[in-house]
């Protein structure tokens, strides 16, 4: 029965994502001819083809494709375990991996950190900010133990809990046409200029999907990665922006910009956390995890 080795894996991985075995073997400076040995012994054992070798490189089979996501899984999980072995031998007791979106972090997360390792100090705690639809992905793959993103993204293979609640609104410079607007929907700011996130943020294809079923399209002027960019374009009067109110208003006071809460349903949001199993946490995410549950918070009450 064949066995996986971690160095054919990450070979095959490489041929893969290169599309070519010269470049797999470049990538992990193996010569060529021990990658193409080591990938025909592979598929030999298998008794399953598992690339399709042409004229401009390589491509997964079919069950190639299979092979290429369990790889990638048991390589992240291979190197969670070296990272967290490596935390215990410094001291460390754990290490608990999030994921987490930018709305998330400037709302709470910092200090929801810092109140969990002030009691555990054995503990430490990985954060990286991505757009909702990788956050779940992360969790999915065992790249992160714990997420927290939005609820308009698929779920995946995750489990996805409540967490916290908070509002979308519409951000203009003092001055806009829109300015003095004590609340409005969604469609009657297309005939604006918008300012979005990055083009595989959950927020825009929402946006986007939105704004096609009212026969319209939205505009978008520049796109950024921060509510700070963001809300420095919007001082500079180059448009409006869709922006969790909670998240943004020490940006609101610092730009001096107007907020008008968004009337459709959907403007007020779920957040919630995400992982592959509870039961299955390790302790320190564990610990983590129930952290986040039961600490006590105050929604956020919109300001315009």
């Amino acid at each position: 029965m064949w066995q996986p080795d971690p160095t054919t894996l990450r070979l095959f991985i490489a041929a893969c994502e290169e599309g070519s075995i010269s470049r797999a073997s470049e990538r992990e400076d193996l010569a060529a001819a021990a990658v193409s040995r080591r990938l025909a012994e592979m598929e030999t054992e298998l008794r399953t083809p598992l690339l399709v070798r042409h004229a401009r490189g390589v491509s997964p089979t079919a069950a190639g494709e299979i092979m290429l996501r369990h790889a990638r899984h048991l390589m992240h999980s291979m190197g969670a375990m070296q990272a967290d072995l490596s935390e215990f031998a410094s001291g460390v007791r754990g290490v608990v991996r999030v994921a987490a979106n930018i709305s998330a972090i400037v709302e709470f997360i910092p200090d929801l950190i810092a109140s969990f390792l002030r009691s555990n100090d054995k503990i430490s705690v990985m954060l990286e900010e991505q757009v909702s639809s990788e956050v779940v992905r992360s969790v999915a793959e065992g790249v992160a133990d714990i997420g927290i993103c939005r609820d308009f993204v698929g779920t995946g293979e995750v489990q996805m809990l409540p967490y916290r609640v908070d509002h979308f609104g519409v951000v203009v410079y003092k001055g806009h046409p829109l300015d003095g607007a004590s609340s409005i929907a969604f469609k009657d700011t297309l005939n604006y200029e918008h300012i979005g996130f990055s083009t595989n943020a959950a927020l825009n294809s929402l946006m986007r999907r939105l704004a096609y079923e009212y026969g319209d399209q939205v505009a978008y002027r520049a796109n950024v990665s921060t509510f700070d960019a963001a809300c420095r374009l919007i001082q500079s009067r180059l448009g409006l922006a869709i922006l969790p109110i909670e998240a943004i208003s020490s940006y609101r006071l610092a730009y001096d910009l107007h907020v008008i809460p968004l009337t459709d349903n959907w403007a007020t949001r779920q957040l919630v956390v995400c992982v592959q199993h509870v039961e299955q946490l390790s302790v320190a995410a564990r610990r983590f995890f129930d952290h986040l549950m039961t600490s006590e918070w105050r929604p956020s009450v919109p300001a315009t």
